[in-house]
């Protein structure tokens, strides 16, 4: 126990510093390329640490959302085929049906009918031809 805790402290004291080194050294690298290429290349002004490290914060705001990434979720997916694998036959029917149900809601309202003989052709549509 106590060597488990000790390792534990060691990952701490040196994935801290390496965590704050990354955090102060990142957006010094943006504003030393935005510097070097901005206004090489748009003819813009320089920006300064700070500004950076808004724009980063910017860009996580946009880009990423606010929330902590979930990445693939594999988790989850893991979770759910566990539960499918679980549900009988007839469970799992009912959860397909309902899946339909919700997805028929945005289909088109009026839909083509379709023949018998070729159910998985679709409709015929022609530029400037009305619909019967």
């Amino acid at each position: 126990m106590r060597k488990k805790r000790l390792t534990r402290r060691m990952k701490f004291a040196l994935i801290a510093p390496a965590a704050v080194a990354a955090l102060a050294l990142f957006p010094l690298v943006v504003m030393y390329l935005w510097n070097w290429l901005w206004p090489a290349v748009f003819g813009g002004r320089t920006i300064t640490y700070w500004q950076a490290f808004g724009l980063l914060i910017l860009a996580r705001i946009l880009v990423g959302g606010l929330g902590g990434g979930h990445g693939d979720d594999k988790h989850g997916r893991r979770r759910m085929m566990d539960q499918w694998e679980q549900m009988t036959p007839e469970e799992r029917e009912t959860f397909r049906q309902g899946l339909r149900d919700r997805c028929e809601s945005r289909e088109p309202a009026n839909p083509q009918p379709r023949s018998a003989e070729e159910p998985n052709k679709p409709p015929d549509f022609t530029p400037g031809r009305a619909q019967a």
